[in-house]
């Protein structure tokens, strides 16, 4: 039988958000009901809010989440109900072209659930990234349930589910950092701290951490940055150049996602180095550099999309990682709110206050 359950809605563009009941169904096939026990507040849920993804309002925000299985469909054997999951927006679908060549880290056709959540008088809600778990329970596809060890925190767990995954990704999987690199990160909120804590897992020498905001930049030094450049009043490119012996970084890593911050990363890198985009740019952004520039300075530019993860490869590591105490996690929770402290987040968010605001149902 369909739920009635408490959900954080963005009713139009740039309203605040509000709770509201809405209902979910009872999962069909390859379909799961997960109860949500923590879902982080990330800025996509905010570009969602503010028009910025697409225009099919009411979204029912929130998708950094961790929970509990409580029913599947028919046809689900991935997951039970009881499992503990970290939800996620890449489920695979093991036939495009891109999971048939072995890299299904790149699915070009990912899933979400067939039916539709819905506010108490009918009206078909937009789950943010297909998960909408600003809630008491959500509906998903069975392929967005990932499940892991039940030790660990909710709250922490959930995180894996976006950003800090991105930032982690970025630095290990797209990025390719290895032992004994000279890493550079542009940005040091929650997905570029995550990337200065993958890139010390990575086993990197020397790890630059760049950001505007001091308090970013003593997060960084904590998560393993060797160096700090407040960026606000030193020229980035020339600070990683001197801190590389003249040569530049053999990763730099851009987690803001602006014209200037990637022309500073691209020139930040040393020969035959590379770029990594994990910050997300706006559609009305463009990029100018001399093409001379972009042959002759060989290496790799690269995007990295939810850091390369292979959800069912990545997290059950990386949570292990965390319960032996070699990871970090807990860092990125700056503090847990209630359902009704969404908008709040936003502004905290918004000001650089915190990396991480979670929601804790």
């Amino acid at each position: 039988m369909a739920q009635q359950v408490r959900g954080v809605i963005a009713p139009g563009k740039g309203e605040p958000v509000r709770i509201e009941t809405i209902t979910v169904p009872d999962p069909g096939p390859g379909e799961a009901v997960v109860r949500v026990q923590a879902c982080g507040v990330c800025h996509t849920d905010l570009h969602y809010r503010q028009g910025g993804i697409n225009d099919e309002f009411p979204f029912l925000l929130g998708h950094e989440a961790a929970g509990t299985v409580e029913s599947v469909g028919d046809g689900v054997t991935e997951v039970a109900p009881g499992d503990f999951v970290i939800l996620n927006w890449r489920a695979v679908c093991g036939q495009c072209r891109a999971c048939r060549r072995g890299r299904p880290w790149y699915c070009f056709d990912t899933h979400n659930a067939a039916q539709r959540m819905t506010l108490a008088d009918g009206t078909e809600l937009s789950p943010a990234l297909g998960i909408g778990a600003f809630a008491d329970k959500t509906l998903v596809a069975a392929g967005q349930c990932t499940k892991v060890d039940p030790a660990a925190r909710p709250e922490v767990a959930g995180l894996l589910g976006c950003g800090v995954m991105a930032g982690l990704g970025a630095a290990i999987n797209t990025g390719g950092v290895g032992r004994g690199d000279s890493v550079a990160v542009i940005g040091c909120g929650g997905v570029g701290a995550a990337a200065v804590l993958g890139a010390r897992l990575a086993g990197a020498a020397k790890i630059i951490a760049i950001d505007l905001d001091e308090r970013k930049l003593a997060t960084a030094r904590g998560l393993g940055a060797t160096h700090t450049v407040a960026a606000r009043d030193t020229d980035v490119v020339t600070a990683v150049q001197d801190l590389t012996g003249g040569f530049g970084a053999d990763v730099v890593i851009d987690a803001v996602g602006l014209p200037q911050t990637y022309q500073q990363a691209f020139y930040a890198r040393d020969l035959a180095g590379t770029v990594v985009l994990v910050g997300v740019p706006t559609p009305d952004m463009t990029l100018e550099l001399p093409l001379l520039d972009v042959f002759g300075r060989g290496g790799a530019l690269k995007s990295s999309w939810y850091g390369d993860c292979l959800p069912s490869r990545d997290f059950p590591m990386l949570i292990d990682l965390y319960l032996q105490g070699r990871l970090e996690l807990d860092a990125f929770v700056s503090e847990t709110i209630a359902l009704d402290q969404v908008e709040e987040a936003f502004t905290k968010m918004h000001h650089g206050d915190v990396l991480r605001s979670v929601v804790v149902l």
